[in-house]
């Protein structure tokens, strides 16, 4: 596609990665057919096409409008075009930059900018935690729509995290949300990766992975997220004492494997970015070695027959496909994926389900209805996100597939 930058563009880094990303579009359409939003909406400038379009004339000077802004910010940043795509667009990347340079020239509404800026500092805040603790007390006295962004109180064993000693050591994300939320997940990771060997360590000084802010347009707000966390990381790293970062949230996942590609214009982190990257792993990936592991440990009781949905982050983002359900399968599961769309966004995205709750619960709709068929006795997914939105729309437990791998170890 080509594309002639305006001059306030011209030479910056922003302007010369979107050119850079722009030209290799050509125009096939192809991504319109797996994106979400234009299935449901069927609106060309709701669809990846169309929204690079836009992007296009942000960057060649055209007049940039509040429609603008509403069409980019009804995508989910899902990525399944770029899985589509036959020409290499890094989709993801350019409607970061366009999202970044339309809200430096549109005024968004007060009440919209009041709930963004409360995503940004309070999914993020050290006081997450204990609201999170006293909306759980009153949960039962909160509206229907607040309850739906409470979890129940985590389980007994939530907080049991293993105390051997292993030669083999990883470090871990536990993640910005997740440890209040769902705390559960982290010290079940780190239980089954005691039970196969490996101790999970823990840098404090980490925290959100970056992709939160980034996402909503405070891009040197994610850079500072994600060099906090290079920075915490590296002791461990730079000592050789840790052979992988585990990430069992694959949006966090996708976003770490991210910052060699983030700092690369930072001449003092841009090395130890790239190292940062090459380390992550999604915990999935270390499945190959934690089966034959495992697989004498395990009681084989609890939930046997799982219906599996893939997050976005995972299956696009990483393009990791294939490895849970093959290797949960190995160690007696049985996995299976929806029969229609189990490539389509379930619509949690991150803060997408409280920026677009309409368009988000729709989704989240279309895919518990394409799981039921299987008649799982639980809904397995990789990603918190991803877990809580779905559970908020069915009865059938919804869970991370290491806390039921966990189970079933004992």
């Amino acid at each position: 596609m080509q594309t002639t930058l305006a001059p306030e563009f011209k030479g910056t880094r922003d302007g010369d990665a979107a050119e850079a990303i722009l030209r290799k579009c050509v125009h096939c359409g192809f991504c319109t057919a797996t994106c979400p939003t234009y299935q449901l909406l069927g609106d060309e400038l709701d669809g990846p096409r169309g929204r690079i379009y836009l992007i296009k004339q942000v960057l060649e000077g055209k007049a940039v409008t509040r429609s603008t802004q509403q069409h980019l910010d009804r995508c989910l940043t899902c990525r399944n075009c770029e899985s589509t795509c036959p020409s290499g667009v890094q989709y993801g990347h350019l409607v970061d930059i366009g999202r970044k340079l339309v809200d430096e020239r549109v005024e968004r509404p007060a009440g919209e900018k009041a709930v963004r800026w409360l995503l940004k500092e309070g999914l993020t805040s050290p006081l997450f935690g204990p609201a999170m603790k006293m909306g759980q007390w009153v949960r039962p006295l909160l509206p229907a729509t607040l309850q739906a962004k409470v979890p129940g109180r985590a389980p007994a064993n939530a907080h049991r995290w293993p105390t051997r000693e292993h030669e083999r050591k990883v470090l871990m994300l536990m993640g910005c949300v997740q440890p209040a939320m769902m705390p559960n997940i982290n010290s079940a990771t780190a239980r089954v990766l005691d039970a196969a060997g490996i101790q999970t360590l823990v840098a404090d000084g980490a925290g959100c992975c970056g992709a939160l802010r980034t996402h909503l347009s405070d891009s040197e707000g994610g850079l500072a997220d994600m060099r906090r966390n290079v920075d915490a990381w590296w002791p461990l790293v730079s000592a050789g004492k840790v052979e992988a970062i585990v990430m069992n949230a694959s949006a966090c996942g996708a976003t770490v494997k991210d910052y060699g590609h983030a700092l690369a214009h930072d001449p003092a982190y841009a090395e130890r970015a790239r190292r940062i990257t090459a380390l992550t792993k999604d915990l999935s990936e270390l499945l190959p070695d934690l089966v034959p592991r495992l697989k004498p440990k395990l009681r084989r009781q609890g939930a046997r027959k799982l219906a599996f949905h893939p997050p976005c982050t995972l299956q696009h983002g990483q393009q990791l496909r294939g490895g849970v359900e093959t290797h949960l399968g190995e160690l007696g599961f049985d996995v299976k994926l929806a029969a229609v769309e189990s490539h389509l966004c379930c619509g949690s995205a991150g803060t997408y389900s409280v920026l677009q709750p309409e368009l988000s619960n729709q989704l989240r709709d279309r895919k518990l209805g394409h799981l039921a068929p299987l008649a799982a006795e639980v809904i397995v997914s990789a990603n918190i996100g991803c877990i809580q939105h779905l559970g908020n729309g069915t009865s059938t437990p919804v869970r991370h597939w290491v806390e039921v791998l966990d189970d079933a170890l004992g």
